[in-house]
């Protein structure tokens, strides 16, 4: 990654990406000051990546920054960083799910049970939901905005968010909630307090929210539709 000088050695055989290529990327001079500058940038971004496991072909790298600066890569800047932030985010997911998987079994477990109870009903998405009470209201669209009384717990009743005292409810578009929200305010007649049981892929998934919130957690709501705004 001694990436000026590196530039000019294997402007031509870096596309080989074979032996010849690794060991004049190996040999490459570093001579002037901006090379040191260029080398410099290499070895911080590399070790950043490397930090966190995540292993790198230097000569693919290599490749890919003398590709750039003829103006051949096969990607453009937008593309790349979408095929990075997609390929971070699903390698997390997969460190998430074995780091999580008593919080996976559990969340499972209590919605499988749950949804066997009396009064609860399941949607093709996966919610399940109990009337607390049926409001006599008209029901919102997505597009709306609603005013909401709400407490969110974890299975194990550690409340980790609630305005039911607050002097103000919580104001909100229906479109820009979680998923369990969106669907269930949906259903919800204005007057009604609905008691949510939602799967993690309807909440804060494989990454979860804040402190409080693990990745694959389970969440439960019990939310008050008071008003449709407009």
């Amino acid at each position: 990654m001694k990436i000026r000088g590196l530039i000019i050695v294997i402007s031509v055989i870096a596309l080989t990406l074979g032996s010849c290529a690794q060991s004049s990327i190996k040999n490459a001079k570093i001579s002037t000051k901006e090379d040191t500058l260029a080398y410099a940038f290499g070895v911080a971004n590399y070790n950043a990546l490397m930090a966190d496991s995540l292993e790198l072909n230097p000569i693919a790298l290599a490749k890919a920054m003398v590709d750039s600066k003829e103006g051949k890569a096969f990607m453009d800047d937008a593309t790349a960083r979408g095929f990075f932030m997609v390929y971070m985010n699903d390698r997390l997911e997969a460190q998430n799910k074995i780091m999580y998987q008593d919080v996976i079994a559990a969340s499972e477990a209590f919605l499988a049970a749950n949804k066997e109870k009396t009064g609860i009903t399941v949607t093709p998405s996966g919610l399940q939901y109990e009337v607390v009470k049926m409001g006599t209201g008209a029901k919102s669209t997505a597009e709306q905005t609603v005013k909401v009384l709400y407490t969110g717990s974890l299975i194990d009743g550690t409340i980790f968010d609630q305005n039911i005292d607050r002097t103000a409810p919580a104001e909100l578009m229906v479109n820009a909630v979680i998923p369990a929200w969106s669907e269930a305010l949906q259903l919800m007649p204005v007057g009604s307090i609905f008691k949510l049981y939602i799967p993690q892929d309807l909440a804060y998934g494989a990454n979860g929210a804040g402190d409080v919130i693990p990745p694959f957690a389970a969440l439960i709501f019990e939310v008050e539709l008071l008003e449709i705004v407009n």
